[in-house]
């Protein structure tokens, strides 16, 4: 019996390390399937790795193992067909990334690419590369495309600033026969697993192009210098962590990432692309690399120009209301300490207001006296300041009596400092406050500013943003 026993154990033993074995099996053909050279790969053998990748894959349980992308950095072996253009010569600041297929209605694709060429100045220019990826199966449609293209954009592809690329049908995973997800029918399925493939090829490209990236659709208008306004914001996010920043709250449209993501990212494209859609899988990217709010800037910098969609030619009328193409202007913003002695409500803190991100500071019923007090880290030059209160939502919530001033020469400690002296520049009017050329209204430089309440209010108070903007540093 004793023997019974332990053959059986054996046996036990001997089928859990053969589903443990199988287990890595899968996954190491699926890291195969990514890294192994196409050239090395049999066919058939081709054929098993996609298969086990289309039917064993399962975000749930392989999302643990997330973190050993990171040291995942390479590009993934793909033979590229460069259509127009030829390779960078020396790496940009930012490649902005289309990725196009043939339309059963409309294509907008050349307008998309003549507004990012229009919208931006000579000095703009320099720095940036558009990577436009043709990724239909289609040969005469991408020949086509490809002619009309270097027609119209010749000059760009000359200069170094435009290439179109192509990825051959036999790189692609299998796209039929896919798991149908939230019940969606067969041929949505594959459109959408398609594009995952189609974006993953495409940032696979882009990672050593430039510093940074922002993904845009083939069907977007751009805002005029939309470039510097990107080039501002980084820089304000300078020293914080941030997986994506958004320029556009639709779909795929404006959202930048640092390129030394891209490579981890188009991994994960390719991992889970039959899971869901390309948008839903970002966010969950941006997640998983433990960004867990989204970092959204207003107005937003790109907006949807289609009426149809490339899938099957679907109306699609979305648009981003926070679009503004003219009067674009993104805040200095330069570097403070921020401090209230207002009763602050839950966590809508001081620093909320002063961000360009679509957030605010909102207090309990102020009295007077109160204030919101900004301390400079560094003596400024300011040329316009723009303070706005209440929201959509809660329109009584706004600073009904109250004042803008300046200050200068600072007193105490780091965490205490305050001006001894202030300027008053003038009153908010319906909860909000707007002043030009105050660098010719104000002689000193300007070490601190205040909202001030000159009045108590039973109404809460939501500062929603503060704007500065800067004409120059000031010596110290």
């Amino acid at each position: 019996r004793h023997n019974l026993k332990y053959f059986d154990k054996m046996r036990c033993l001997r089928k859990r390390s053969a589903v443990s074995f199988l287990g890595i099996l899968v996954v190491c053909l699926l890291f195969m399937n990514l890294y192994i050279e196409d050239g090395y790969v049999l066919e058939g053998d081709k054929e098993l790795i996609r298969e086990t990748a289309t039917h064993q894959l399962n975000p749930e349980r392989y999302v643990h193992s997330f973190k050993d992308l990171s040291n995942f950095s390479g590009s993934i072996n793909i033979s590229y067909r460069y259509l127009a253009g030829t390779p960078l010569p020396r790496k940009r600041y930012l490649t902005i990334g289309l990725s196009s297929v043939k339309r059963k209605k409309g294509n907008y694709l050349l307008e998309t690419i003549k507004s990012i060429f229009e919208q931006s100045s000579y000095e703009e220019l320099k720095e940036i590369a558009v990577v436009v990826q043709l990724a239909d199966f289609d040969s005469a449609w991408c020949e086509g495309m490809v002619q009309d293209i270097s027609q119209k954009f010749a000059h760009h592809i000359i200069a170094g600033r435009l290439i179109v690329i192509h990825v051959p049908e036999d790189y692609y995973p299998v796209l039929d026969g896919l798991k149908r997800n939230y019940n969606d029918p067969e041929d949505r399925v594959k459109f959408r697993s398609k594009q995952n493939v189609d974006y993953a090829f495409l940032l696979n490209f882009c990672a050593n192009l430039s510093d940074y990236y922002v993904m845009l659709e083939d069907d977007v208008r751009c805002s005029k210098n939309f470039l510097t306004a990107v080039k501002k914001v980084i820089t304000s996010r300078e020293g914080s962590y941030w997986v994506t920043l958004e320029f556009s709250k639709l779909g795929y449209i404006g959202k930048l990432y640092h390129s030394h993501d891209l490579p981890r990212l188009a991994h994960f494209l390719l991992m889970f692309y039959q899971e869901m859609p390309c948008d839903w899988l970002l966010i969950h990217f941006r997640g998983l690399l433990a960004q867990k709010e989204v970092i959204r800037f207003k107005p937003s910098l790109f907006q949807h120009m289609g009426y149809y969609s490339s899938y099957k030619g679907a109306e699609n009328k979305l648009k981003d209301d926070d679009f503004e193409e003219e009067s674009f202007d993104i805040p200095d913003n330069p570097p403070a300490n921020l401090h209230t002695n207002m009763n602050v409500f839950e966590n809508y803190e001081a620093c909320k207001a002063y961000s360009s991100i679509d957030e605010y500071f909102w207090g309990k019923a102020p009295s007077t006296g109160d204030f919101y007090g900004i301390v400079f880290e560094k003596p400024i030059k300011i040329s316009k300041i723009k303070v706005v209160t209440g929201t959509e939502d809660r329109q009584n919530d706004i600073l009904h009596h109250g004042a803008l001033e300046v200050g200068e020469k600072i007193v105490g400690s780091k965490k205490g400092r305050q001006c001894t002296t202030y300027l008053r520049l003038g009153e908010f009017k319906n909860g909000n406050f707007e002043i030009t050329d105050v660098e010719h209204k104000v002689l000193f430089d300007i070490n601190c500013m205040r909202i001030l309440v000159t009045k108590s209010q039973k109404e809460w108070l939501i500062i929603r943003s503060i704007s500065v903007w800067t004409s120059q540093t000031a010596n110290q």
